[in-house]
């Protein structure tokens, strides 16, 4: 049957707007992939910058693939999107922040994990920082004690496919027992002291980063080393500015 004028031109209109949606799709997605790139470039460039402080020039391959992989702007608010490729800390909302590109490389980088490895996260945001150690390792364990965050977290993550992640909501300064003890634990808040429970959840061999200090005072990006006979070696990093470590009776 031949169709009428008028409904070829309402098929063409359709089939140009649906043309032109996934164009503007395939184009976000390449500026995206264009300043992830670019923002690459930059964290190698305050990585040489900070030589000194981190004892090497270069960070690890796989972390800087991990970084060039995940989506950061799937993980800032949509208003703030535009800047999602910028090396610097946008809110996620509730007071918390997401962390500078760099500190995240750089706290990833240091702790040296493996295929293998079992990580567990303190303050898990928007699930960016997980998601790069995710890239990693074989399993993440990270605990948010703002539930708003911590659903959506659970949730952002889920439709990336993040099958490796487990998200719990509750205070980080106790740990994750349950599934103790971790190669590797990264804490993303600024804490008064190190947390003995996390210590005490470090396997033998393992490393710990963290913020350590008060919101108006000097923190300092600590490497914490446990030895096998399960005392620990402490390496100051660099000067860093973290929002406060949040605990359920704050």
């Amino acid at each position: 049957m031949k169709q009428s004028f008028s409904a070829r031109l309402i098929i063409y209109l359709f089939s140009a707007c649906l043309l032109g949606s996934v164009s503007g799709l395939t184009f976000a997605d390449d500026e995206y992939n264009k300043k992830r790139m670019e923002l690459i470039r930059v964290i190698e460039d305050d990585v040489r910058e900070t030589s000194l402080y981190l004892d090497k020039e270069e960070l690890d391959a796989r972390v800087m693939k991990a970084m060039a992989d995940v989506p950061r702007h799937e993980f800032v608010r949509k208003s703030l999107r535009s800047h999602a490729y910028e090396n610097r800390p946008l809110p996620i909302g509730y007071g918390q922040t997401i962390s500078q590109p760099y500190i995240v490389a750089i706290m990833t980088d240091l702790i040296k994990v493996k295929p293998g490895s079992r990580v567990l996260e303190i303050g898990t945001g928007s699930g960016y920082q997980a998601a790069i150690l995710a890239e990693l390792v074989d399993q993440v364990f990270t605990i948010e004690i703002i539930e708003p965050l911590s659903e959506q977290a659970r949730a952002l993550l889920k439709r990336l496919g993040y099958t490796n992640i487990q998200v719990k909501y509750g205070d980080g300064y106790y740990g994750w027992l349950e599934h103790a003890p971790y190669d590797a634990i990264v804490v993303t808040a600024a804490a008064s002291h190190i947390p003995p429970p996390l210590l005490d959840q470090l396997k033998p061999g393992g490393k710990m980063i963290i913020p350590v200090g008060g919101r108006f005072m000097t923190q300092e990006l600590l490497l914490i080393d446990k030895k096998p006979d399960g005392k620990h070696q402490t390496r100051q990093i660099l000067p860093v500015s973290f929002v406060p470590f949040t605990r359920e009776q704050e």
